[in-house]
């Protein structure tokens, strides 16, 4: 079985100058603008890390859930964040790490348990996997 899902970006402009624009298919975001200033001076906007590090977070919690569920256990709350790095590296920037914070509260387990539940469900995280994933492009002039 195979589910896709889709977002998009729309540019216009030079880099410091250019103005753009994500949407999700599910229209959680419609057209939402981010640019150079929003990811690099933190004016307002968005920016693919904060993205990365919301759907990152929000996969995690939901894998973290699934193992609990599996081990007989249920969080009464998991509130997790993601925060991720953007460095340049070699003179290119690059996301160089992601760490996740995870507050959680879990009835009938101890500390060494939740750790290796929690660690399973990060290694397992389908974003979690994405930085090993194969990346393909199809890139046209129209």
């Amino acid at each position: 079985m195979q589910i896709h899902r889709t977002g998009s970006a729309t540019w216009a402009g030079g880099l410091r100058d250019g103005k753009g624009a994500i949407s999700t298919a599910s229209g959680a975001l419609a057209a939402y603008p981010y640019g150079f200033a929003s990811r690099f001076e933190g004016k307002p906007g968005t920016n693919p890390e904060e993205l990365i590090g919301a759907a990152h977070a929000g996969c995690f919690t939901m894998a973290l859930s699934l193992a609990l569920n599996q081990a007989g256990l249920t969080a009464t709350k998991l509130d997790t964040q993601a925060r991720v790095t953007l460095e340049q590296v070699s003179g290119a920037w690059a996301i160089t790490a992601v760490h996740l914070t995870l507050k959680a509260s879990v009835p009938g387990t101890d500390q060494k348990g939740f750790e290796a539940i929690a660690a399973g469900a990060k290694a397992n995280c389908p974003v979690s996997k994405l930085l090993k994933a194969e990346i393909t492009l199809d890139a046209q002039l129209v």
